[in-house]
C-alpha cells in the first residue's frame, strides 16, 4: 500500500513508521488517521514484523491534532465531538494495545496528541533537543489519552497539564518516567533500531504475551476505565461554552491563535 501522510519501511522485521506531515509538523489530521489505522491493521495481519518504531520525518516527532482542521469542521454539542474524540483517542491507544512492541524515536516538538502517542508507545528514545508537553487547556481543550498521571505521578502531572508546559526538556521527561532514554541529537532513530533488534531476536508470539500480560496489570490498577473517563471529560471540555472560551475563539476567528494567546496572557500580567 501507498500513503500520504505516513511512510513505512520493514526493516529486517522491524517496521518503521513515519508521520509524514512535515509542512505541518507532523500534526495528526483524518487522513493521518485513516492511514494509520490502515497500516496497523496490514502490520497486525504481517507476522515479519516483529516490532514497530514510530518516527516522524521533517524538524519534529508530532506537533498533535491539527488544529487548523478541527477549526474548520463545525461542531455543536456532546454528540458532535464524541465520535471525533473516541477516533482520536482511539488511534493513539492502538500503539498500546498493539500485538508488536512499539517504540518511539522522538526528536523537536513531541506536543499534546503527539506527546500522548509517544507516551501509547511501550518504550520512549528522545533526542536531547526534544520537547514534550500538554498544552491543551491554553487552547481550550482537554486532554484525549490522559496518559501523563500513569508515567510521572499526580502531581507532575497536574503542574505540567493545568500550566499547559510545552516546554519539558529530554532530561526532564527522562526524571520523570516519560522516557526510556536520551541520546544525542540525531540518534534516536538508531537507538530505537538498536533496542528494536534486541527485541525482535526474541520469540515474537511470548513477547507479545508479555506486552500484553503487563498491560493487564495496569488495566487492574483502573488505567482503562479511567482513560475512558480522561476522554469523557475531554468530549464534554470541547462542547462546553465558556465567556472566556468563547472570547478566545472570537480573537482566533478575527486574528489568529498568536493573537488570541497574547489575549489570555495579558489578562494576567504574563509575558
Amino acid at each position: 500500500m501507498t500513503y500520504e501522510t505516513v511512510a513505512f519501511e520493514n526493516r529486517a522485521g522491524i517496521g518503521i513508521v513515519t508521520l509524514n506531515r512535515p509542512e505541518r509538523l507532523n500534526a495528526i489530521n483524518k487522513a493521518m488517521i485513516d492511514e494509520l489505522n490502515a497500516l496497523l491493521d496490514a502490520i497486525e495481519r504481517d507476522e515479519a514484523v516483529r516490532v514497530v518504531v514510530l518516527t516522524g520525518a521533517g524538524r519534529a516527532f508530532c506537533a498533535g491534532f491539527d488544529l487548523k482542521e478541527g477549526a474548520a469542521t463545525p461542531k455543536a454539542g456532546i454528540a458532535d465531538w464524541r465520535p471525533i474524540i473516541q477516533r482520536d483517542f482511539d488511534v493513539i491507544m492502538r500503539f498500546w494495545h498493539l500485538s508488536r512492541p512499539t517504540i518511539a524515536a522522538v526528536h523537536g516538538p513531541c506536543i499534546a496528541g503527539g506527546c500522548e502517542l509517544a507516551l501509547a508507545c511501550d518504550i520512549t528514545i528522545a533526542a536531547e533537543g526534544a520537547v514534550f508537553g500538554e498544552p491543551e487547556l491554553r487552547f481550550g481543550s482537554g486532554i484525549v489519552a490522559l496518559l501523563m498521571p500513569w508515567f510521572v505521578g499526580p502531581k507532575k502531572a497536574k503542574e505540567w497539564i493545568l500550566s499547559g508546559n510545552d516546554k519539558v526538556t529530554a532530561g526532564e521527561a527522562m526524571a520523570w518516567g516519560l522516557v526510556n532514554r536520551v541520546v544525542p541529537d540525531g540518534q534516536q532513530l538508531d537507538a530505537a533500531l538498536a533496542l528494536a533488534r534486541d527485541i525482535a531476536v526474541n520469540d515474537r508470539a511470548k513477547v507479545s504475551m508479555v506486552k500484553q500480560a503487563i498491560n493487564r496489570s495496569f488495566d487492574i490498577m483502573g488505567m482503562r476505565d479511567a482513560l475512558a473517563l480522561g476522554m469523557e471529560t475531554e468530549v464534554q471540555l470541547e462542547a462546553m461554552e465558556t465567556p472566556e472560551g468563547k472570547a478566545f475563539r472570537e480573537i482566533v476567528r478575527k486574528d489568529g491563535l498568536k493573537a488570541a494567546l497574547a489575549w489570555r496572557d495579558a489578562r494576567f500580567g504574563r509575558e
